[in-house]
């Protein structure tokens, strides 16, 4: 199996399996596409589908076929109807978990714009964010940088899905907020390409897919919830309502974000990433709320629950992100799966890095 010419944009390499269902996708995946076994997944009933890593893996496995693709593996099982039914079997279960997790919010008399301000406001999960911005430590950070890399590296092609689903006002503004997030066409300023001048100057692996391997069942239901989403059509008002919290959410956390790097001693390299966003996502949030999630609801009234759920499945999720990061580190552990990242000298150009003691077992420093 050859590499890919340019590691940076794919297609990655098949990660390692998790369980017997991931197993068996894996093992398909490396021969020519054929018939899965009918009653493959057939019995799936995990305790807890968003947490659980075989059902997660899998998921994963299959989205990404519409993605950027898995290297050596055979485009045509993007449309293997047998894998497509055992996507659809673990996405049912995914969807009523998520489900389960968040209920059906109410639409407000005021609207669905004032609906997502409530779901905003009334979101107390963990601060991540400040914690990052004033005690993480380098190990911790770059753990952090990990995870998100899943998403960051495609980072606006989940929420694309929606474009061709749409029309009128709520197609305007989607395509608006996406100019911003694909750089206005310009290479060096798409957020994708500074985020992985981020995992650079961090002294990571800036290869797409790179660290699925290390990425635990909660990073990539993070990411799954926006797959699940945005390939199916019914789910379209979800989907944008999932990009509207990720909006609203995004302007503070990521000035915490730009000065925890700071106070860690890293430039503007690699702090370009957060900063980009503080801006950016402080107007987003408006066009989101208002013009794309108001104006597909004007538009499609019977779609405004759709966008409650989307935004509430969305704002649970990362709150279970949150968490797992936060208490693996509270009890001196790494929140990522074994094994760790190698270790790279971070790149800074602003002086030394001040001292920090490695906070958990399996320090990425």
């Amino acid at each position: 199996m050859s590499e890919p010419a340019d590691r940076r944009y794919g297609p990655a390499t098949l990660p390692r399996e998790r369980g017997p269902l991931s197993a068996a996708v894996v093992e398909a995946l490396r021969h020519p596409p054929h018939d899965l076994p009918a009653d493959l997944g057939a019995d799936l009933d995990p305790a807890d589908p968003i947490t659980d890593e075989d059902l997660q893996l899998t998921l994963f496995l299959c989205y990404e076929l519409h993605y950027r693709g898995w290297l050596g593996v055979d485009e045509s099982w993007e449309w293997q109807p047998t894998l497509l039914a055992l996507r659809g079997r673990c996405e049912r279960v995914f969807e009523a978990a998520l489900r389960r997790l968040v209920g059906t919010p109410p639409v407000p008399a005021a609207g669905v714009a004032a609906g997502l301000a409530e779901l905003v406001a009334a979101d107390d999960g963990p601060s991540l964010a400040a914690t990052l911005q004033r005690r993480a430590d380098l190990s911790q950070f770059r753990e952090f940088v990990v995870h998100r890399s899943v998403y960051h590296l495609r980072e606006a092609d989940p929420h694309s899905w929606a474009l061709p689903r749409l029309g009128g006002p709520a197609k305007a503004a989607l395509v608006e907020i996406q100019t911003d997030e694909y750089g206005n066409g310009r290479l060096d300023r798409m957020h994708a390409e500074l985020f992985r001048r981020t995992l650079d100057r961090l002294g990571l692996d800036t290869g797409y897919g790179a660290h699925v391997d290390v990425a635990p069942a909660v990073t990539l239901a993070t990411n799954n919830l926006m797959s699940l989403f945005g390939l199916h059509r019914r789910l379209r008002g979800a989907l944008l309502g999932h990009l509207a919290a990720f909006e609203m959410t995004s302007s503070l956390p990521n000035r915490r974000y730009g000065n925890g790097l700071r106070r860690l001693g890293f430039d503007e390299v690699a702090t370009r990433f957060y900063d980009e966003h503080v801006e950016a996502d402080a107007v987003h949030e408006q066009i989101a709320a208002h013009d794309m999630c108001g104006g597909l609801v004007r538009v499609e009234p019977a779609l405004a629950s759709d966008v409650l759920f989307g935004a509430a499945a969305g704002l649970a999720v990362d709150r279970l992100f949150a968490a797992h990061l936060l208490d693996s580190w509270a009890t001196g552990r790494s929140s990522l799966r074994a094994p760790a990242p190698p270790a790279l000298p971070p790149k800074v150009s602003l002086g030394a890095l001040p001292a920090v003691a490695p906070s958990t077992p399996a320090a990425l420093v």
